[in-house]
């Protein structure tokens, strides 16, 4: 796919997902973790506000696995003139958590316990669309770990990183 045919499905995305919002945990609670996340990306629940704030959202999301697609904005700069580490941080965190939260059965939740990423290629607001693919590593009943890849059309690698997640039963509504 190329970055034009990227960007035209950013387009399409923004449209089903325009409400940002934060689900109720009954939500959470009464969904596997891919149902939650398959809700999110059909619009059928809230999409995070952090991902309008940094312009990306969910694209994919089977077992194990997870894809956020992006483009980086002037308004992401750092002050040496190129997008902020945090940026794809804040991608590759999203999408190896969630890549875990495909795993979890209804009633369980999860944090990030650990973050390691390595930046590889510096991001410009010329670089257009990039995806961060999440892929779980081992699903475990308490901790769980997973990997990212922050890539562009053309294959190019921006970043990659681990993660380690805690998992834990979702407290009750009362």
């Amino acid at each position: 796919m190329s970055a034009a045919a990227w960007a035209k499905l950013e387009q399409e995305v923004a449209m089903r997902v325009a409400n940002p919002g934060v689900s109720p945990l009954e939500d959470m609670r009464s969904r596997s973790g891919l149902e939650f996340l398959r809700d999110i990306a059909a619009g059928a629940l809230p999409y995070p506000p952090i991902g309008k704030t940094l312009n990306f959202f969910l694209l994919e999301a089977e077992e194990g696995r997870v894809v956020f697609q992006g483009t980086p904005v002037f308004d992401f700069y750092n002050p040496i003139g190129s997008v902020h580490g945090g940026w794809a941080a804040t991608l590759l965190d999203s999408c190896m958590a969630c890549a875990v939260q495909t795993t979890l059965k209804k009633g369980f939740g999860y944090t990030t316990a650990e973050l390691k990423l390595n930046l590889v290629r510096p991001m410009t607001d010329k670089t257009g669309p990039v995806r961060a693919e999440g892929k779980v590593i081992h699903p475990g009943r308490q901790v769980a770990t997973s990997e990212g890849r922050l890539f562009g059309p053309d294959g190019k690698l921006y970043a990659h990183g681990t993660t380690t997640c805690v998992i834990f039963e979702l407290p009750d509504a009362r």
